[in-house]
C-alpha cells in the first residue's frame, strides 16, 4: 500500500484475523510505508515461540496495527462517553502515532537481546522518529515537535492525559498482544474481555490539572480478565522451557558474534530476524545459531519452580549478563562442557501483575488500584507475587549430559558479584 502523490485518498482499511477491519487514517498512512515501520514485518512477535507453537510467525508489523486499532477504539469510546476531559485532537493524534510506532526500535526475536544487555528497544524506537523518511512523515504529519511529542509517549514520560493507553496497568499494546498470541499460538489463554474493558475507560483527575487514564468499577472484572490472561501467557507460552532454551542459546550466538566482531550493535539494531540469522550461520559459522536452526536445542539439567530457589538468589543472575556468561562457561568446563554448552535461565518480569491506576466507583469517589488490591474488588494483584513465583522456573539447559550433578550452582547464585568474580580469579571450583 503507497500513498501516491496528489492521492484523494484519507483512509485505507486493512484485513486483521484478529480485529478484521483495520481502518488506517492519512497519518497512519503516511508513517506506514517507510523503512523503519516496513522492517516490522520481518520480526516475529514472539521471538522462538514459533519452534513450540508453530503458527507463532505473526510479526510486530500486525501487532502495530492491532495497538493502533485498539486505540482508535478507546479514543472513540472515550469520547462517545463525555470522557475526554483535557485531551486535545492534537494529544489523540499522538497517542494513535505512538500505539502504530512503538514498536519500531524492537531487535530480532522479541525481547532476547534486551535480555543480554543491549539497549533498551524504546531507546531505539524513539531515536528512529527523528531520523530518515519516518522522521521526516511525523513533521509533515504534526510539526517539528511531533516526533518528540510520539516519542514522550512511546518512553512514558508523557504528560499527556493520554499517556496511559501507552504504557501502564492498562495499556492497549498490552491488549492487543495478548490477544494475538494467544490466537496464533492456538491456545486458549489469552482471553481478555475487550469490549468491556475499553466501554470502561476514563480519564480521572488525580491532582489539580493533571489527568490519567483510568478505569470505571464495572470494568474491574475485564481489568482482571487482562491480568490473568498475561499470566497465563507467560506460565505457558513466553516462559515454555523449549523457548527459553532456544532463547538464551539465540542470545550466546549473538554476544559471540559481536565479541569476534563478525557483526556490530548497529548491524543488530536494522537487522530482520532471518537476516540476522543468516549471518550468524553463514558468515560467523555460528554453532548454536545453526543448532536453533535445526531445532538443536539445549535440553534441561535443572528445572526447579521460584519457590525452590533461595531467596537469597543474587541481582546479578539477572542484571548482569557478562558476569552471567562467565559462571556459565566456568561451571561447564568443570562438568565436561563445551563454552555455550551450559546455560543459565530465570527470567524475570517483576511487573507481571503490577496494577496502578485510577478507578472511578459507582459513587463517583476516585481510588487508587494498587498491588494491594481493592477489597471485596480486585483481588487478583493481592495474589500476584505467588502467581509470579508459579510462572517463573530456574533452569540450566545444557548441550549433552553433564559429568557432575549441577545442584551445587544454585548455591553459587546466592554469592555477591564480587565474590563470584573473586573465585573466578582464583579459579576455585565452583562446584
Amino acid at each position: 500500500m503507497t500513498i501516491r502523490e496528489g492521492a484523494r485518498t484519507e483512509t485505507e482499511i486493512i484485513r486483521d484475523p484478529l480485529w478484521d477491519n483495520i481502518r488506517l487514517d492519512r497519518a497512519a498512512l503516511l508513517a506506514l510505508d517507510t523503512p523503519a515501520v516496513q522492517r516490522l514485518r520481518y520480526i516475529r512477535q514472539v521471538g522462538h515461540s514459533f519452534l513450540v507453537y508453530p503458527g507463532a510467525t505473526h510479526s510486530r508489523f500486525e501487532h502495530a496495527l492491532g495497538a493502533y486499532h485498539l486505540t482508535r477504539r478507546a479514543l472513540a469510546a472515550l469520547e462517545e462517553l463525555n470522557e475526554m476531559g483535557p485531551a486535545s485532537p492534537e494529544d489523540c493524534l499522538a497517542v494513535r502515532m505512538a500505539a502504530l510506532l512503538h514498536d519500531i526500535g524492537h531487535y530480532p526475536f522479541s525481547h532476547a537481546l534486551e535480555e543480554a544487555g543491549f539497549p533498551s528497544h524504546e531507546t531505539l524506537g524513539v531515536a528512529k522518529l527523528t531520523q530518515g523518511e519516518l522522521g521526516e512523515r511525523l513533521i509533515q504529519v504534526g510539526g517539528r515537535g511531533f516526533p518528540a511529542a510520539v516519542g514522550a509517549l512511546i518512553s512514558g514520560v508523557s504528560r499527556s492525559p493520554l499517556q496511559g493507553l501507552i504504557s501502564g496497568s492498562i495499556d492497549l499494546d498490552k491488549v492487543d498482544y495478548l490477544c494475538r498470541d494467544a490466537r496464533m499460538c492456538g491456545v486458549p489463554y489469552g482471553t481478555v474481555d475487550v469490549d468491556r474493558l475499553l466501554s470502561s475507560l476514563t480519564l480521572v483527575e488525580v491532582e489539580p490539572g493533571r489527568y490519567e487514564v483510568g478505569v470505571q468499577e464495572k470494568g474491574i472484572s475485564a481489568l482482571e480478565s487482562l491480568l490473568f490472561a498475561k499470566y497465563q501467557m507467560y506460565r505457558n507460552v513466553y516462559w515454555h522451557h523449549a523457548v527459553r532454551s532456544a532463547t538464551c542459546m539465540f542470545k550466546r550466538a549473538v554476544r559471540g558474534a559481536v565479541r569476534r566482531g563478525s557483526v556490530t550493535a548497529d548491524f543488530i539494531a536494522e537487522a530482520t530476524d532471518d537476516g540476522l540469522m543468516e549471518l550468524l550461520i553463514s558468515q560467523d559459522r555460528n554453532q548454536l545459531a545453526a543448532a536453533i536452526r535445526a531445532r538443536r536445542l539445549h535440553k534441561r539439567a535443572l528445572d526447579l519452580p521460584a519457590s525452590d530457589v533461595p531467596a537469597e538468589l543474587q541481582p546479578w543472575v539477572a542484571q548482569d549478563p557478562d558476569l552471567l556468561e562467565l559462571v556459565e562457561d566456568a561451571v561447564a568446563a568443570e562438568v565436561g562442557l563445551p563454552p555455550g554448552g551450559l546455560l543459565l535461565d530465570f527470567p524475570a518480569r517483576s511487573s507481571m501483575l503490577g496494577v496502578n491506576l485510577p478507578l472511578r466507583t459507582r459513587r463517583g469517589v476516585i481510588e487508587r488500584l494498587t498491588d494491594a488490591g481493592r477489597a471485596g474488588q480486585l483481588g487478583l494483584p493481592r495474589v500476584a507475587d505467588e502467581l509470579y513465583r508459579s510462572a517463573r522456573r530456574l533452569r540450566i539447559f545444557v548441550s549433552s549430559p553433564p559429568s557432575a550433578s549441577l545442584d551445587p550452582v544454585v548455591a553459587l547464585l546466592t554469592y555477591p558479584a564480587e565474590e563470584v568474580r573473586r573465585h573466578l580469579r582464583e579459579k576455585i571450583n565452583l562446584l
